[in-house]
C-alpha cells in the first residue's frame, strides 16, 4: 500500500475507535489493508473466522469510516486469509513519452491503472491442498452462525462457578466424538454458555484437517426442517445436519413444544451418535426441566454429561471485566475493574455494557480511565435507570397484561395472541433498555436482529394507528417507569 493509503487506513481505525469503540478490537491492527479499486478498499484478513465475523458485524461501520476520512463514495471489502479478490484488470498503453534522443520511446510496455490492487493482493498465497472435505467444511458448515474470534478458550475467565463446564468444554475439543457425548451446557441468560460452545468451534478450526461442524441455534434447525418439509428437500437438510463430524446447537430448550421438530431431531441425534459424531447443546434450563420435552429426547440429552454455568462470583467479575475491556484494547485498573464488578451482579453482558459506557466517557472526556472516570459513567446510567428497566422486568409485564406464560412468549408460535405480546416486548426492550437488537433477540428464541427490526417498526406503526395500542404501551410504559 502506498503511504497515502496507508494512512488512510489509519484514519479509518482511528475513526471506529471514536465513534464504534464497542466494535474495535485489538486484532484489527492485523488487517491488512491492500488497495482501492472501483470504489471499494479490500482488506485481507487474518482467518476465516475473523473474515466471516467482519462481514456480518462490521462492514457498515468500516465503510462509514472509510467515506468520512476519505471524503469518498468507498466501501470496505473483507477478504479471507487466502482469498483472491475478484478484480478485473485491464492493462493501459502508456502515452508516448519522448526519448533522450527525440524519438518516442516503445508504446508496447503496458501499465495497470492505479486504481487497482497491489501484486499481493492479486497473487494466491500459499495454500494447502484442501480436500473436498475441507471444502464442504468452509463454505456449507460454518456459516449459520458466525462464530465471534474473541470467544476463545484463553479469554473465557475460569471461576468455581463455570470451572467444569470449562473443563468439559476443552475435554471435547481434544477429543470430538469419544470424551463426554452429548455436551449439554445449561445456565442463565448472558453465563457464558455461547462463548464455551464457540470456544470448542474455534479450537476444532485449528485442527488438520479441519473437522465438518456444523454451529447453528435451535431456531435455525426448526426453520430449515420446515423449508425443507414446505420444498420437499429433507435429503438436502438431512445432509446437512447429519453429514458432519461435529454439530453444535444453542439454545436447544426451544425445541419444546415442536412435536415434528422434536422427532427430526431425534433421528438426527440418534444418526450422529451412533457414528461416534460429537453433538453439543446449550440451553436455559436442565434436560429434565425442559417442559414438553420428549422423555427419549430427555434420555439421551441425560446419557452424556450435563452441566451448568451459575453467576460469576465477585473475583470472576473483576477478571472478566479487565479481559473484556483488554480484548478492546483498554487497560482498567484493578480499582476500576473491581467498581464494575460491585456495580454489575447479574451476568457477563451487562459487564460488556459497562465496559462501554466506561470508554465511550472516556472518549468523551479525553481523560484516562479511572475510578472517578468509571463512577461518572456508571452512576448517571444507574441514576437514570434506577429502579433499572430490565428486558425480565419487561417481560413480567407483559405476560402479567395478556395472561400468557412465559414459555409462550419465547416459543416460536406465530398466532397473534402470542406474536403481538412478544412484539410489544421487543419494542419495549429496544426503546428502555441499552441492550443491541442481538442481545434483545436472544431473550426471544435466539432470534435474529432483523426479526427484532422488524417488531419494533411495526410496532412504532400501529401504536400511531391503534389508539387501544397505544393505551396499553402507555399503562406499561408508566409501570416500567423510575420511581423517585
Amino acid at each position: 500500500m502506498t503511504n497515502p493509503d496507508h494512512a488512510v487506513w489509519m484514519d479509518v481505525l482511528s475513526y471506529m475507535n471514536t465513534n464504534h469503540p464497542d466494535k474495535c478490537r485489538q486484532w484489527f491492527n492485523d488487517l491488512q489493508p491492500l488497495g482501492t479499486h472501483a470504489g471499494v478498499l479490500s482488506v485481507r484478513t487474518i482467518s476465516d473466522v475473523h473474515n466471516r465475523y467482519l462481514q456480518r458485524n462490521c462492514t457498515e461501520s468500516f465503510s462509514e469510516a472509510l467515506q468520512a476520512v476519505s471524503g469518498r463514495l468507498l466501501s470496505v471489502r473483507f477478504l479471507g486469509p487466502d482469498e483472491m479478490g475478484e478484480i478485473a484488470i485491464t492493462p493501459t498503453r502508456i502515452p508516448p513519452v519522448p526519448s533522450h534522443n527525440g524519438t518516442e520511446a516503445s508504446t508496447n510496455e503496458r501499465v495497470e491503472p492505479a486504481d487497482v490492487l497491489p501484486p499481493s493482493a492479486r497473487i494466491p498465497r500459499p495454500v494447502h491442498r484442501a480436500s473436498l472435505r475441507d471444502t464442504v467444511s468452509r463454505s456449507e458448515y460454518n456459516d449459520s452462525l458466525v462464530i465471534n474470534p474473541d470467544y476463545t478458550f484463553e479469554n473465557f475467565v475460569e471461576g468455581p462457578e463455570n470451572r467444569l463446564a470449562l473443563a468439559a468444554s476443552r475435554a471435547v475439543a481434544e477429543a470430538p466424538g469419544t470424551a463426554y457425548n452429548p455436551l449439554f451446557i445449561h445456565g442463565g441468560v448472558g453465563l457464558g454458555k455461547s462463548h464455551l460452545l464457540q470456544a470448542i468451534c474455534l479450537r476444532l478450526l485449528d485442527r488438520k484437517p479441519e473437522p465438518r461442524i456444523h454451529y447453528v441455534s435451535c431456531e435455525a434447525f426448526s426453520t430449515e426442517f420446515f423449508h425443507a418439509v414446505e420444498a420437499n428437500r429433507m435429503n438436502d437438510f438431512r445432509h446437512r445436519f447429519r453429514d458432519v463430524d461435529v454439530l453444535v446447537i444453542d439454545d436447544i430448550h426451544f425445541l419444546a413444544e415442536r412435536e415434528r421438530t422434536q422427532e427430526e431431531f431425534f433421528h438426527t441425534f440418534n444418526a450422529l451418535y451412533q457414528n461416534s459424531r460429537q453433538i453439543v447443546l446449550s440451553s436455559d434450563a436442565a434436560p429434565h426441566e425442559i417442559p414438553h420435552l420428549e422423555a427419549r429426547l430427555v434420555s439421551r440429552f441425560l446419557s452424556g454429561l450435563v452441566v451448568d454455568v451459575k453467576s460469576p462470583t465477585y473475583e470472576t467479575r473483576v477478571q472478566i471485566a479487565k479481559r473484556k475491556a483488554k480484548i478492546r484494547g483498554l487497560d482498567l485498573e484493578d480499582d476500576v475493574a473491581c467498581y464494575i464488578a460491585s456495580k454489575v451482579t447479574t451476568n457477563i453482558r451487562e459487564i460488556e455494557g459497562a465496559i462501554t459506557k466506561i470508554q465511550m466517557q472516556h472518549l468523551a472526556d479525553k481523560k484516562p480511565v479511572s475510578i472517578e472516570l468509571a463512577r461518572t459513567a456508571l452512576d448517571q446510567s444507574i441514576t437514570e435507570l434506577k429502579p433499572e428497566v430490565t428486558i425480565s422486568g419487561i417481560i413480567d409485564a407483559v405476560v402479567d397484561h395478556y395472561g400468557i406464560k412465559l414459555t409462550e412468549l419465547q416459543s416460536k408460535r406465530r398466532q397473534k395472541s402470542i406474536a403481538r405480546p412478544r412484539q410489544v416486548c421487543m419494542y419495549l426492550a429496544r426503546r428502555h433498555t441499552r441492550y443491541s437488537l442481538e442481545e434483545i433477540g436472544g431473550y426471544f428464541g435466539g432470534r435474529d436482529h432483523t426479526t427484532v427490526m422488524h417488531a419494533v417498526r411495526t410496532i412504532e406503526a400501529k401504536r400511531d394507528q391503534d389508539s387501544e395500542l397505544d393505551r396499553v404501551l402507555g399503562a406499561l410504559e408508566r409501570q416500567l417507569a423510575p420511581k423517585n
